[in-house]
């Protein structure tokens, strides 16, 4: 029911379609995690249970656990909950072939257009390929991209919105992973004002390129870094950081390194 309602959902249309176009329809990265109605309509109870055993097993599993806690006292209550999960009887998936995640090769700008008749808006994608998780640009891209449309007052929710009213807001984002996720930059604008627009995210990717005035890299430096504590304000907070540290395989104290190389940042 939920994948028939996005055809009716302009803005949830725009997110999938814009992977499927990027990557392909058979590329890991161009179906949506939520799959189609037919794939879903055919599954069996038989399916997920095979699923279950194959893919949720010790050896795939790391336990994370975040509180005011001893060492000793957390381990003996793992010991007794988990200590004898044993693996499944589904043979293990083979680990997917480097290619599986292989970027698509770049093509010639193309628009494409999905007719939604009388939607009071027009939902715009424009990006591609970004950058996998372990790019040694990933501080530079965080601050490059809070000025681009990573934040309210980034240059395409201004223009966008402040200057010209075309839209409620603005963005641009990289959808980092272990592989290059996609980069996009998008929002939803008056139908009237579609040629407009697209016009106007393309100026602002264009002008990203120049040589960013020291005035606009500081704001956008103190923005991430300023910022960055109060992703670790609670408990559920810092098993989240631990769980991206893991999955990422980023190595230990990385956090630790993140503002002083955040603000270590140059226009070059």
């Amino acid at each position: 029911t939920s994948l028939l309602q996005i055809r009716d959902n302009p803005p949830a249309i725009g997110a999938t379609a814009f992977p499927r176009l990027v990557y392909g329809e058979t590329h890991r990265y161009g179906t949506s995690l939520a799959g189609t109605a037919a794939r879903v309509e055919a599954f069996t109870a038989d399916d997920l249970r095979a699923f279950h055993d194959a893919h949720y097993r010790p050896a795939n599993a790391h336990l994370i656990v975040v509180g005011d806690v001893e060492p000793g006292a957390v381990m003996a209550s793992l010991e007794k909950s988990f200590g004898s999960w044993a693996a499944g009887s589904t043979p293990a998936p083979a680990k997917p072939a480097s290619d599986a995640f292989a970027a698509p090769p770049s093509q010639a700008r193309t628009i494409y257009l999905i007719d939604k008749p009388e939607w009071a808006q027009s939902v715009i994608r424009i990006g591609w390929t970004g950058a996998p998780r372990a790019t040694p640009d990933y501080y530079a891209i965080q601050v490059l991209n809070t000025i681009l449309g990573g934040s309210f007052t980034s240059r395409l929710n201004t223009n966008l919105r402040e200057v010209h009213g075309y839209a409620y807001g603005a963005g641009s984002a990289f959808d980092m992973r272990l592989a290059a996720g996609p980069f996009f930059a998008a929002g939803s604008v008056q139908t009237d004002k579609t040629a407009e627009s697209v016009t106007e995210f393309f100026n602002e990717l264009t002008r990203i390129g120049e040589t960013i005035p020291a005035e606009d890299l500081d704001k956008a430096k103190n923005y991430v870094a300023l910022g960055f504590p109060q992703e670790f304000e609670t408990t559920r907070d810092i098993a989240a950081k631990l769980t991206e540290q893991v999955i990422y395989e980023l190595p230990d104290g990385w956090y630790d390194g993140y503002m002083p190389k955040i603000q270590a940042g140059t226009a070059a």
